[in-house]
């Protein structure tokens, strides 16, 4: 049986890459940077994705202390997510994601023009 490595042993990059890891969590990370957001409309902002996997993705980064769930007691209840002041470190590294993804598509226009 495999033993699994400490948080503490492995790799920061790699800690990284598993927490951000797969198609949903940056896009989810990234729309709830710009503050809280229910449920239904964060699924209606990130499109082709199920409800199932909404859950799962909005899970996993629960316990991983990057994402805070907040059910207000009413009816119907409402409930909102938002990153937590650890998921808001984050933000620099989407930022600059987001700048790079900028000067990529201008590097794809001018090598288009010329």
């Amino acid at each position: 049986m495999a033993k699994t490595m400490a948080i503490t042993d492995q790799c920061p990059m790699q800690i990284g890459l598993n927490i951000l890891a797969g198609k949903w969590k940056l896009r989810i990370i990234w729309f709830l940077s710009k503050g809280p957001v229910r449920f239904n409309e964060l699924q209606r902002l990130l499109g082709n994705i199920t409800t199932k996997t909404l859950t799962s993705q909005l899970r996993e980064l629960e316990e991983q202390g990057i994402v805070r769930r907040v059910v207000y007691p009413e009816t119907p209840p409402k409930v909102e997510y938002t990153l937590t002041e650890l998921g808001k470190t984050m933000n620099p590294i989407l930022k600059e994601l987001c700048d790079w993804g900028t000067y990529y598509q201008e590097y794809i226009r001018s090598k288009a023009t010329s």
